[in-house]
């Protein structure tokens, strides 16, 4: 299996992410991908050895980008309600018009590849919404009783479901709107008083209808 070290691999994979997003991953063969990247079969096959290769190298692009687009938001932001804004909005905009059937695609497909996200959900993203839940506790913005364990653990099965394509149609949900319903039913859903003040000025700084 061939490994991509150098910087024409990483904009393949770059501009692959934004193919399958756009088209699925299941309708798109390595001719397809070859011709909308202006590029050769030749030099695609420099960087990966097969179809599934090139979504597993795909996924760990996106999960690698995503992990330090969360670290550097974090670190951006001390409030712990200001963090799940911000991340939504991250989310909305790099996902926002991602093809309905990339989760089916993925888990019949390609179960390697989908492990590589599944992997990143269930340790990385439940991770990070366990620090953040405790960093609200101690602001005072979160309930005091509440089990970070159980509420990250919660927060992270949703995720998938957000783009469920069968659950949620694209002619009827968009992808920024149930993600936004997800994130406010979270935070409503654990915030203290002291929080939901603080919500509700956010609300109308950032002009969202919740």
């Amino acid at each position: 299996m061939a490994e991509v070290i150098d910087d024409r691999g990483k904009e393949i994979l770059a501009k692959t992410v934004q193919l399958f997003m756009k088209f699925g991953i299941k309708s798109m063969t390595m001719d397809d991908v070859a011709r909308q990247l202006g590029i050769s079969k030749k030099t695609l096959y420099l960087y990966v050895s097969d179809k599934n290769d090139l979504v597993i190298k795909t996924m760990r692009a996106i999960v690698d980008r995503e992990r330090q687009a969360v670290i550097n938001m974090n670190s951006n932001h001390s409030n712990a309600i200001d963090q799940l804004f911000e991340l939504s909005k991250d989310v909305a905009q790099k996902f926002g018009s991602v093809h309905p059937s990339i989760n089916y695609d993925l888990q019949k497909y390609h179960p390697e590849a989908w492990k590589v996200f599944s992997d990143f959900q269930n340790v990385f993203i439940n991770g990070c919404i366990q620090e953040n839940i405790k960093l609200g506790m101690e602001q005072g913005l979160y309930r005091d009783n509440l089990d970070p364990f159980l509420i990250s653990h919660f927060y992270s099965s949703q995720v998938p479901m957000c783009t469920d394509g069968e659950t949620f149609p694209a002619d009827k949900y968009s992808f920024p709107k149930i993600h936004l319903e997800m994130m406010r039913y979270h935070i409503r859903g654990i915030a203290s008083e002291k929080g939901l003040k603080y919500l509700k000025e956010k609300v109308k700084q950032e002009k969202i209808q919740l």
